[in-house]
């Protein structure tokens, strides 16, 4: 199983009509290769119709290969249908894939098993099959019961956490980037901590 995730990050409405009429030639792409597709998530965009990101669960021997063809930056070239006569016809939108976690992350993960709950025929409350997951050093957690077996819903919570995992790590990595510009645009002018002087820039000593 391999998870992508679309989404049309802050790009304008055009991007996250882009990323839902992605969906179902993805899904004709995947039936096409014998891979099955379920939506885990989904994330509604600013208009009707449209998504700002959907999470997806793929299975197949060419799972794979699909995924690798909706990795990375998207286009969609199309006139805006909200729009009319505006000049830009590119909306971009990103798949990212992830995959099951490290060995190292996985060994920070402590499973919970748990009845499972909700609509979903015979088999619920029947069996303690579903399963939190816990990353125990960032408190990252999931509940998955969507499968009918104990060892799915653990196959499938270790994917979850890893895509949180690297949402959180890339976050994390957006604020440092953030502080780091604001660091440069904040440069106070006068009161020095250090003085360099010269085109040898050497440090002044007084």
């Amino acid at each position: 199983m391999i998870l992508l995730q679309l989404t049309a990050a802050q790009g304008p409405d055009e991007c996250a009509l882009a990323v839902a009429r992605a969906v179902p030639r993805l899904q004709a792409e995947a039936e096409g290769l014998g891979v099955t597709v379920r939506v885990l998530e989904e994330e509604q965009g600013p208009r009707r119709g449209t998504l700002r990101s959907i999470l997806l669960a793929l299975e197949g021997e060419q799972a794979e290969r699909l995924v690798g063809d909706w990795t990375g930056s998207l286009q969609w070239t199309c006139p805006s249908p909200y729009r009319p006569g505006h000049a830009r016809k590119n909306w971009f939108f990103g798949g990212a894939r992830f995959a099951a976690p490290a060995q190292e992350l996985a060994g920070e993960i402590r499973f919970e098993t748990l009845r499972s709950s909700g609509p979903g025929g015979q088999h619920v409350n029947t069996t303690d099959s579903a399963v939190r997951a816990t990353h125990v050093v960032s408190g990252i957690s999931v509940k998955v019961q969507s499968e009918r077996s104990q060892h799915a819903n653990k196959r499938l919570a270790l994917l979850l956490i890893a895509q949180r995992f690297a949402l959180h790590a890339r976050a994390q990595a957006d604020a440092a980037r953030a502080q780091r510009r604001d660091a440069h645009l904040q440069v106070e002018r006068g009161n020095p901590h250090r003085v360099f002087r010269g085109e040898r820039f050497e440090p002044a000593m007084d």
